[in-house]
């Protein structure tokens, strides 16, 4: 048998697909034995979205306005007296 073939036989999902039992995975499981003593809540298969996250003040706005400008006339005043 040639490397080749010994590959197409491990990567073959045609017959890893036709398997009579397929193992669920870790994931599956845990859950399972986790939901044997308290199964989970029933929810709707679209639940509506969270609210969206309030937005900002307008003095928290402003705050940021402010010192952003303060600094602007800081430079401004800067280099009009250092060019004098």
């Amino acid at each position: 048998m040639t490397e080749q073939d010994d590959w197409e036989r491990e990567f073959d999902h045609r017959w890893a697909n036709s398997a009579e039992h397929k193992e669920p995975s870790a994931r599956a499981r845990m859950l399972a034995a986790r939901w044997k003593d308290t199964p989970p809540d029933p929810a709707p298969f679209r639940a509506d979205p969270a609210p969206a996250p309030r937005r900002a003040s307008w003095a928290s706005t402003g705050v940021v306005v402010g010192a952003v400008l303060a600094v602007m006339v800081l430079i401004g005043l800067l280099q009009f007296g250092v060019s004098r």
